[in-house]
C-alpha cells in the first residue's frame, strides 16, 4: 500500500477549469471519498491519479514515487504507475468469460498460465464469484458484472485502487451490499483507496475521510463524523 499526494493540481477542456490547485494526500491503507455533484471534477481527480489525463499544473505522488509533475516535465504513463482504477461502466470483454476478464492483466504481464489461473480464481473467491469462472458477461447481474470489474483491479495487487462511481448503475439494495463488501475487502488487504461518489450516505458509510469538492476545489475534508451536519451534505439530502 502506497500514499498519493496530489500538491496544487490544476486541470482545464479548453476554457472550463476543472480543479482550481487541487492538493490532497491520502495516507497509506486509507479510504478517502470525494464527493460532489456532477462537474465538480472529482472524476477528473481521479484520472489525473490514474494517469489518464495530463494536469495543466501540479505534482502527484505514489508513495515514495513521484509519477507527474509538471514543472520538469515528470508523467509516468497509466501502466507504469501500478494503480488499479475500477470504473462506472463495468468494461468487462464480451467474447471472455470471468476467468479470462479478470485473468487478462496477469497474462499481459506474461505470468504462466499455472499461476494467473491460481491467482485468479483465490481474487475471485475473495469478491464471491466462486463457481461462475466459465460465464460470459451475458449472462452475469449487474452487481456480478461489477464484481468482475473489482476483482480485475485487485488482481495486479496495485499500490493504490481508484474507484470511479462503481456501484451507481446498480439497484439501492445491491449498491448497500457491495459497498460492504468494497469496505470488508479494502479492511482485510490494507490497500489504499480513492473513490469517488455523489452519494452522501455512501461516502459517508465507508470512507475514512471525506474530500467535499464544489467548482473544482475542496469545500471540507474531515472524517464521516466531523462532517455529518455540514451544510453541503444538508444541502444536498433537502433537494427533491
Amino acid at each position: 500500500m502506497s500514499s498519493v499526494i496530489c500538491t496544487d493540481l490544476v486541470k482545464s477542456f479548453g476554457s472550463n477549469v476543472v480543479l482550481r490547485g487541487f492538493s490532497l494526500t491520502v495516507e497509506a491503507g486509507a479510504f478517502v471519498s470525494l464527493l460532489g455533484a456532477s462537474g465538480c471534477g472529482k472524476t477528473t481527480a481521479l484520472r489525473l491519479v490514474a494517469g489518464l489525463e495530463v494536469p495543466d499544473r501540479g505534482r502527484i505522488a505514489v508513495g515514495e514515487r513521484v509519477v507527474c509533475d509538471m514543472a520538469d516535465d515528470t508523467f509516468v504513463p497509466p501502466e507504469a504507475r501500478h494503480i488499479g482504477m475500477v470504473f462506472q461502466s463495468y468494461a468487462v470483454w464480451p467474447h471472455m468469460n470471468v476467468l479470462e476478464n479478470v485473468a487478462y492483466p496477469l497474462r499481459v504481464r506474461g505470468l504462466p498460465r499455472a499461476e494467473r489461473e491460481a491467482k485468479t480464481r483465490a481474487i475471485l473467491s475473495r469478491v464471491g464469484l466462486d463457481g461462475l469462472e466459465e460465464r460470459r458477461p451475458a449472462q452475469l447481474s449487474g452487481g456480478q458484472q461489477q464484481r468482475v470489474a473489482l476483482a480485475r483491479g485487485l488482481i495486479m495487487e496495485p499500490e493504490v485502487l481508484l474507484l470511479d462511481e462503481p456501484l451507481s448503475n446498480l439497484d439501492a439494495k445491491l449498491r448497500v451490499r457491495l459497498r460492504r463488501d468494497i469496505r470488508s475487502i479494502q479492511q482485510e488487504t490494507g490497500f489504499t483507496v480513492l473513490y469517488v461518489t455523489h452519494d452522501q450516505d455512501e461516502a459517508l458509510a465507508i470512507s475514512d475521510r471525506l474530500v467535499i469538492l464544489e467548482a473544482g476545489e475542496i469545500l471540507a475534508l474531515g472524517t464521516p463524523d466531523e462532517l455529518r451536519g455540514h451544510p453541503f451534505l444538508e444541502a444536498e439530502e433537502s433537494r427533491p
